[in-house]
């Protein structure tokens, strides 16, 4: 009877804003204005491009950077989209999978200047003569940076989900909708949060070619922090340089803040293990959003009011095995197995002959023993650094990871690094290289692993992090250590995040080759023999019977290397080095 009586006070109390609500909602308010204002640049006519370019003016910068966070901002939320759905089917269907992963596979190679050549006349052409084509354009071309990444690091995880809460969904009679959100999503997000800090950097390191876009006779630059650091290197101005490079530290630096952060302290909860961790993540913004009341009151209302008409909308009629088994006459399995795999290979033979077409009508073979030649020198390249980033970065990542308090600390630092575009580094390399006569063909190598490697670290950092606390406790009531330790309990615990990274590291070294090889610093123009300068080189041209050979070509070999490579790597982690 108490209780009846003290509980309609307390639900008052709970709707009496607190000084955590005004600062909270002015955040909120804050977020709005900014897209508000980003979305009204965008619905302006084209011809502003033009009559109001980028300048180097420091009073400008500010706008700049405000422009091109909303345009990876919009990159990541379309690339988590992406990833929930494709990284579902692949990994819930064996057909699908057949066909979705070569799929990404042929994605992860093709490189940004590629999508870039057949896109943004694409886009330009859907809202004709408005910013808004250019500016879908280059938020197309940062998601092709982002979401690869993504999706491999959640379909690695849905593949490699314990037995033993798979009988426990099972045993709870849990829909697939519910095994969805319950299951498969808290058990990936540990990964996911980690590849997802990963690609919002990576989408930096292609900032410049997403907004300063040249495909032939057509060029558009659009404001930002990207266009500004085009404009610098071509006017050789180091100073403006210099401070692009501290306004992207700031913006990464509220990033982390006001975005990372609390998205890892948040995701701890998911880890999967039987102990508490005793050294949680923390944040003080997620602190501030929990200490409010009328938000968060009016945020569960919200939740409540919602959740049965979105299930509602999500519940599938009952067409399980069964109902279709009486409505449908059985069919063998290998039959529709035969029929999916002719349907698959009929497909790529198709597309295959329409690229064959297409280039065998402007080039001969001499041109295409040119683009597998040059693949090859680009393939020395890419598994030399890879094997120099796996010494260095695993002992590191493992290091950091086992460290929460250390991984905080690490994290902006770690983004930041990441984040850096070749370009900045052009400068650097170009003085270096002419100075010292250095061979370009072996020092422009450098410049493909600079945004790539950390693909490995932070895969790393985040196997490290979700690795189950007492299974650490066990090997160290076992007394055991050393190079057994890491032999025997580390390294097989995060080697299915070490593919996943390793993966993306890979195909991302292919695409950072269209950069990293061509290098320039005002008229002093550096070229490395390979596949990606071959790319470039045929895109500022306009010369697209060379641009399609190019990419077809980086896709076979991305393709083969990660089929006769990465996957069985893949299968190994998911038979041998599953946790439960």
């Amino acid at each position: 009877m108490v209780f009846h009586r003290i509980a309609p006070a307390a639900v008052r109390r709970t709707w009496v804003p607190n000084v955590f609500d005004a600062l909270a909602l002015v955040m909120v308010l804050g977020v709005f204005v900014l897209v508000a204002y980003g979305v009204r640049s965008a619905g302006q006519p084209l011809t502003v491009l033009d009559t109001v370019p980028v300048t180097l003016d420091p009073a400008r910068l500010p706008e700049y950077a405000l422009r091109t966070t909303l345009r990876m901002l919009a990159a990541i939320v379309c690339s988590l989209v992406f990833t929930l759905v494709y990284a579902t089917l692949a990994a819930k269907s064996r057909r699908a999978e057949m066909v979705l992963i070569p799929i990404l596979d042929v994605l992860q190679s093709v490189p940004i200047l590629g999508f870039l050549t057949f896109t943004v006349v694409f886009f330009m052409g859907l809202f004709p003569g408005r910013v808004l084509g250019a500016e879908l354009a280059s938020v197309f071309a940062i998601f092709t940076s982002q979401a690869w990444n993504m999706t491999f690091s959640m379909y690695q995880s849905l593949r490699s989900v314990p037995k033993d809460l798979e009988e426990a969904s099972a045993s709870f009679h849990l829909s697939a909708w519910q095994r969805f959100w319950r299951l498969d999503v808290p058990f990936a997000m540990p990964g996911l949060v980690w590849n997802t800090m990963m690609s919002m950097s990576g989408g930096w390191f292609f900032v410049v070619a997403s907004e300063a876009i040249t495909v032939g006779d057509t060029t558009i630059v659009l404001p930002g922090i990207g266009s500004w650091v085009a404009l610098a290197i071509k006017e050789q101005d180091l100073a403006a340089v210099g401070l692009a490079v501290a306004t992207m530290a700031a913006i990464i630096a509220l990033y982390d803040q006001l975005l990372f952060r609390p998205i890892v302290a948040w995701a701890d909860k998911f880890r999967f293990e039987q102990t508490a961790s005793t050294d949680a993540p923390s944040s003080w913004l997620l602190d501030l959003f929990r200490r409010t009341r009328a938000l968060a009151t009016a945020a569960r209302a919200v939740s409540t009011l919602l959740q049965r008409p979105i299930m509602r909308s999500f519940r599938l009629p009952d067409v399980g095995i069964g109902r279709i088994a009486r409505i449908v006459p059985a069919i063998p399995g290998r039959l529709v197995d035969g029929i999916w795999m002719v349907a698959v290979v009929g497909g790529g033979l198709w597309i295959g002959w329409q690229v064959y077409d297409y280039v065998a009508a402007a080039l001969g073979l001499a041109d295409l023993w040119d683009a597998v030649g040059r693949g090859f020198l680009t393939l020395a390249r890419v598994v030399v650094l890879m094997v120099f980033a796996t010494l260095v970065w695993v002992p590191i990542g493992v290091w950091v990871g086992l460290r929460p308090r250390i991984a905080e600390k690490v994290q902006p630092l770690a983004q930041f690094l990441a984040a850096f575009p070749a370009n900045i580094a052009f400068p650097a390399a170009v003085v270096a290289i002419v100075h010292f006569r250095l061979d370009p063909d072996v020092w422009l190598s450098p410049l493909m692993i600079l945004g790539t490697q950390w693909y490995i670290l932070f895969n790393v950092i985040a196997g490290t992090s979700a690795f189950p606390s007492d299974l650490k406790e066990a090997a160290r009531s076992f007394h055991v250590g050393g190079w057994r330790w890491w032999t025997r309990v580390i390294l097989p615990g995060i080697f299915p995040y070490y593919v996943t990274g390793a993966i993306t590291a890979s195909g991302g070294s292919w695409n950072a080759a269209i950069v990293a090889e061509v290098a320039s610093w005002g008229d002093e123009k550096l070229t490395a023999v390979g596949l990606g300068s071959y790319i470039a080189q045929a895109t500022e041209a306009g010369d697209f019977p060379r641009v399609v050979l190019g990419i077809a070509v980086m896709s076979v070999f991305v393709t083969l290397f990660n089929r006769l490579v990465w996957r069985p790597l893949y299968g190994f982690a998911e038979t041998r080095l599953r946790l439960g």
